[in-house]
């Protein structure tokens, strides 16, 4: 049988550095029906020049401004014939077997729609990684965390989760998915510009019958917090008013409104205490992003709430709080508080 084609999609936002750290790693793909293509989102720092000189035989998409991740490969992917798209963040070290685990999964079960491979830290290589883990979940309030990741807790890999899985979604640092359910789910959405938005999407895909897996029989190692670092005020209002915005979108009217107070309520305590520890930015953040969530919530084209059936029992939802586990209880692994490694 010919293989599938493959298109691995690098969106890039003035990472130069990056793209000469990491390209050399992502040309040693052994896969054998690969396009590797450059997304420029409107950098200033040289990018497309460095490319142009330095790997002429990457392919580029060249975008006038800076439209986000969700709203970049967008527009990326409608100019891409692939059978699957393989989405890559610039800070990613690959191994040159690390795409063929992750196709066959998705060739064997045609209900998985999108898969992520386990990501370790790049930094420290025997340690899990904070943007997805080995695979990730989401809690009764909303809150993201990961198999081998809760709130600030990253594992070591022990192999405690290296069996393939269901999962809720699917780190958008290294994520697999088949071309043709990208476009039939409209890809992501744009309003979210960045963060959460392929929760998000994969939120959808459950609605709509897929599945979401994770594939640890692939590894990659991440750096994060490359384009928008840890502490950044931007990426802690995007964090924030993307989940209260996902979860406006996606939750059943009925639980959205027991869940969207008590959220909006912890949210604000949050803030508080960033405040008193004296990171205004923090505190300035959150209250900006429930500001967005009321202008969105009664703005004349809403939330566009997702309106798909909940066909099954949606994988990866732990029915408590992460919260109560992690500060009550003291539980700071993703076994300790699930019961199960899967």
């Amino acid at each position: 049988m010919p293989y599938p084609r493959v298109a691995v999609v690098i969106l890039n936002w003035n990472g130069k550095a990056l793209l000469e750290q990491f390209l050399p790693f992502l040309e040693k793909s052994s896969y054998p029906n690969l396009e590797l293509l450059v997304v420029d989102n409107g950098s200033s720092d040289q990018s497309v020049y460095f490319l142009h000189q330095q790997f002429p035989q990457i392919n580029t998409i060249i975008l006038p401004e800076n439209i986000g991740y969700a709203g970049g490969y967008n527009a990326a992917l409608r100019q891409v014939e692939a059978d699957y798209f393989l989405l890559l963040n610039s800070d990613v070290e690959v191994s040159p077997g690390w795409i063929e685990p992750m196709i066959g999964l998705l060739e064997k079960h045609p209900t998985v729609a999108a898969c992520q491979p386990k990501l370790l830290s790049f930094k420290e290589k025997d340690q899990f990684e904070y943007a997805g883990a080995n695979g990730g979940w989401i809690d009764q309030l909303g809150y993201p965390f990961a198999r081998g990741r809760v709130l600030e807790h990253c594992e070591k890999d022990l192999g405690q989760y290296d069996t393939a899985a269901p999962i809720f979604w699917a780190s958008g640092a290294a994520f697999c998915i088949k071309a043709k359910i990208f476009h039939e789910m409209q890809g992501f959405d744009a309003s979210f510009f960045a963060h959460q938005e392929e929760i998000d999407l994969c939120w959808r895909m459950q609605r709509r019958g897929y599945q979401i897996y994770s594939c640890p029989q692939s590894v990659v190692w991440h750096v994060g917090g490359s384009t928008l670092p840890k502490g950044n005020s931007k990426k802690t209002y995007l964090n924030y008013r993307n989940n209260l915005w996902m979860l406006a979108k996606n939750l059943p009217l009925g639980t959205l409104c027991w869940v969207l107070p008590i959220r909006v309520m912890l949210d604000t305590l949050a803030a508080f205490k960033s405040l008193l520890s004296g990171d205004p930015g923090y505190c300035w953040a959150v209250a900006r992003s429930q500001f967005a969530l009321m202008e969105r919530l009664f703005s004349k084209n809403g939330l566009n709430r997702n309106t798909d059936p909940k066909t099954t029992k949606l994988a990866g939802c732990y029915n408590g709080s992460i919260l109560w586990n992690y500060y009550l209880k003291g539980k700071q692994t993703f076994l300790e508080i699930t019961g199960s490694p899967s």
